[in-house]
């Protein structure tokens, strides 16, 4: 995952990966993956990270905040016999609590975990306790480096286990999350060979993460841990880096670092070169030899800019074919401080990174190929599966990342896995963007998608959002929209929103949209939903003030941006736009009241509504008709990274980013209804693209690093269910 520490320096937290005999299995950990999909063919979109958004407290009862509890000791984890294979104690998902929990507060005093050097092992032992959260944090020290990482202990038996979010994982130690279909246990490759020794953790789904219990993983690595409030400290002895070994591949170029162990690793990038960071001292022959500045290598072009008109609805959309790859051998610079080694690369033009952490010897090997994403299968949590593949369409091949989804209710519980809820960057106005990693978290989401689009100068909405039945933003245009029910029910299609103001004297005057940054001249209204005001949006808007069904006031808007007007609790505003003449019909005292309905009529039977577009596929069919929803022709022409969200045969939900085909360019809207509908999908709607795609789930954006993820308005998030 890449996160943005200053205007030239970005960090892509650790990353690993696993190669068999003879051939690449597996890569990366999700947020590498996410810079193989992305960097080869585009240039990150730098922008000043902002301070994380303020959680608040989650109107959802299935989502909790950090656990807490009263505060027990650490046990020391009995070891079990010799003799006997194990990894990490497993068990079921831990039940989620049904109602929020606060952070258990620091007691200052250190909890230690004895960590016997012991080899690794690589059986699971399934014990028949469940476990009870009782604490949790949200930083991991490795070595007295502080690194963003949640954490959680809950007590199993006599014992006090320590788990790690998996993207904390992936972000901190190098470790590399590998396929699995059973939801309670985790295999992964760190420094080991999935096919021979698998090593497995259990895992702990709990409020919006999943949790990967590393108790006797960091016993046998050789690790102390230490609990300091909400800081999970771990230290390790260092590795020694024995040999760095570039050379040129058939398809690219290698990197090798051979270490005499197993030892935590991280990766950032810095401008075009790629730094790792291990827990490690470099030899001094080794430090002489790769002492000198790394070579500049031909790189890609910064990505162009999109005309302000086509950024306004349409997100920022790359415009560049990328650079041809081209082999040359990549010359490392080795610098050694305090027991860690930084090794700086080159990346080359047209190539991403593929990292894999191997033994006998133990070694770090970096893979710079144009096809860097590897197709992975893991059953997440109950209901959510995450998948990436090559889709092949003509002579391309495009990488799709997704998330299965079953929204069907739980026959023993009658409860669905998971709920799912439009979320926006700002939860008490609709004015404002956000990362989506940060709008998922402060909203306590498990997993989200970037939804619909929105206007980048003033960061309000152009589409529906519907949550709870309560339009937050109404539909414009008939474009596309996906409409579901907490109970699995789903609906996409082309939605309109109709309403229209009666008066106590008869007049009857259309209302073209409602809570909506669209522009156009009639009238708008805005409800409470809205916010606590509204600012009009051009210049001398008529402001008619509505209390109790009753026109109260009649305000002149004046400048565009300049005046806040509040909307009333027991009301709604009307502007009058470009057009005074039904101010005559709305004296001060006149009653009126509004009537309004959806077409199609269906989609006002579920509470929940996002709208986007355009329409991609109906009962399998493609039905794209951009023109139609009144998009431009070059949007309707442009290739672009997409996401996009439909329905399987089966009652699933899927939803993918697709990134640039190998060697080129992202797919047209076209392209993405036929991917779509060569995945099996029944029902389809695209969602906002180019630098707003964004997929998160548990911690992290699974599909590009953070820094090239343009600020979003809104997304769809999945929370949990708690079971009874």
């Amino acid at each position: 995952m890449i996160r943005r520490t200053t205007s030239q320096s970005e960090t892509f937290d650790g990353v690993a990966g696993i190669i068999a005999p003879g051939r690449l299995i597996a890569f990366s950990l999700p947020s590498i993956i996410a810079l193989s999909v992305y960097m080869a063919t585009s240039s990150p979109v730098g922008s000043t990270k902002e301070p994380v958004l303020k959680a608040r407290e989650s109107e959802e009862k299935s989502q909790i905040a950090p656990p807490t509890a009263k505060q027990i000791p650490v046990a020391p984890h009995k070891l079990p016999p010799k003799g006997l294979q194990f990894y990490a104690a497993l068990s079921r998902p831990n039940k989620l609590p049904s109602q929020a929990l606060p952070v258990a507060a620091p007691t200052g005093k250190l909890q230690k975990l004895p960590a016997p050097e012991l080899p690794l092992t690589t059986q699971a032992l399934v014990p028949s306790a469940s476990p009870q959260i009782s604490r949790l944090g949200y930083q991991v020290s490795i070595n007295g480096r502080t690194l963003p990482a949640t954490w959680s202990q809950w007590r199993l038996g006599e014992s006090v286990r320590t788990g790690i979010s998996d993207a904390g994982m992936s972000q901190t130690l190098g470790v590399e999350l590998l396929n699995t279909g059973d939801v309670t246990r985790q295999p992964v490759q760190w420094f080991s060979q999935p096919a021979t020794e698998p090593l497995m953790l259990a895992t702990q789904a709990v409020g919006s993460y999943r949790y990967l219990d590393i108790t006797d993983f960091a016993q046998r690595a050789g690790w102390k841990m230490e609990v300091k409030g909400t800081k999970l400290l771990i230290s390790s002895k260092p590795a020694q880096v024995a040999d760095i070994q570039p050379a040129l591949q058939p398809r690219g170029s290698r990197m090798t670092i051979e270490i005499d162990r197993p030892t935590p690793w991280q990766v950032r990038k810095e401008g075009e070169e790629l730094v790792v960071t291990m827990d490690a001292v470099a030899t001094p022959a080794l430090l002489q030899r790769f002492s000198s500045a790394p070579v500049p290598l031909l790189q890609a072009p910064k990505q162009g800019k999109v005309a302000e008109k086509d950024r306004e609805t349409e997100g920022e959309i790359p415009s560049i074919v990328p650079l041809p790859h081209r082999s040359k051998l990549p010359t490392p610079v080795v610098e050694s401080i305090q027991n860690q080694t930084q090794i700086r690369i080159n990346i080359p033009a047209g190539l991403s990174p593929r990292f894999s952490s191997l033994p006998n010897p133990n070694r770090l090997v970096i893979d710079f190929l144009p096809e860097a994403m590897v197709e992975r299968d893991i059953l997440w949590a109950k209901g959510i599966r995450w998948k990436q593949q090559y889709v092949s369409l003509g002579s391309s091949r495009f990488p799709v990342v997704g998330l299965i989804l079953n929204p069907r209710l739980q026959g023993d519980v009658n409860l669905p896995f998971f709920k799912m809820k439009p979320i926006w960057s700002h939860p008490s106005k609709m004015m404002g963007v956000a990362p989506l990693s940060e709008t998922a978290q402060m909203w306590h989401a498990s997993a989200a998608v970037n939804g619909g689009f929105f206007n980048r100068k003033n960061q309000l909405p152009l589409g529906a959002i519907r949550r709870d039945g309560r339009w937050l933003s109404g539909p414009i245009l008939n474009r596309g929209a996906i409409a579901w029910n907490d109970t699995g029910a789903v609906k996409i299609g082309r939605l309109a929103l109709q309403e229209t103001l009666i008066t106590s004297t008869g007049a009857r005057l259309p209302i073209f949209f409602l809570n909506s940054g669209y522009v156009k001249a009639g009238i708008s209204r805005y409800t409470p939903e809205w916010g606590a005001t509204y600012t009009p949006l051009i210049d001398d808007e008529i402001i008619v003030v509505v209390q109790n069904n009753q026109v109260t006031s009649l305000l002149p808007g004046g400048i565009a941006g300049k005046t806040a007007f509040p909307i009333p609790r027991n009301g709604f505003l009307l502007t009058l736009r470009a057009n005074r003449g039904p101010a005559a019909s709305l004296p001060l005292g006149t009653k009126v009241w509004v009537e309004g309905a959806t077409v199609p009529a269906d989609f006002n039977r579920y509470p929940h509504i996002v709208g986007a577009g355009p329409l991609l596929l109906q009962n399998r069919q493609i039905v794209l008709n951009a023109k139609g929803e009144q998009f431009s022709d070059a949007f309707d022409k442009q290739a672009a990274i997409r996401s996009a969200i439909g329905t399987t045969a089966d009652g699933n939900l899927m939803i993918v980013a697709v990134h640039n085909r190998v060697g080129g360019t992202g797919p047209t809207l076209r392209e993405m209804a036929a991917l779509m509908q060569k995945m099996g999908i029944i029902d389809a709607l695209n969602l906002d693209g180019g630098s707003s795609t964004s997929l998160y789930l548990g911690g992290q954006l699974l599909d590009r690093p953070p820094s090239s993820a343009a600020r979003v308005h809104n997304g769809l998030g999945i929370f949990f269910q708690p079971t009874r």
